[in-house]
């Protein structure tokens, strides 16, 4: 198993996500809901250890 970077930055509600091959997404929350420009994936944080999810790309 190889080493893998990661780096997030954040400024405010928006997320820069890089990985070693340089920029890969941007991600955005607000609240307990946020969405990934990748995976175009919305989230909403459900309370406990749950969350919903709703894909984007598949619909």
């Amino acid at each position: 198993m190889g080493i893998v970077f990661r780096k997030r930055q954040k400024f405010g509600p928006l997320y820069l996500n890089y990985t070693e091959n340089g920029f890969s997404s941007w991600s955005i929350k607000l609240g307990r809901w946020s969405w990934n420009s990748r995976t175009r994936a919305h989230r909403v944080d459900l309370p406990g250890p749950l969350s919903w999810k709703q894909d984007k790309s598949r619909a």
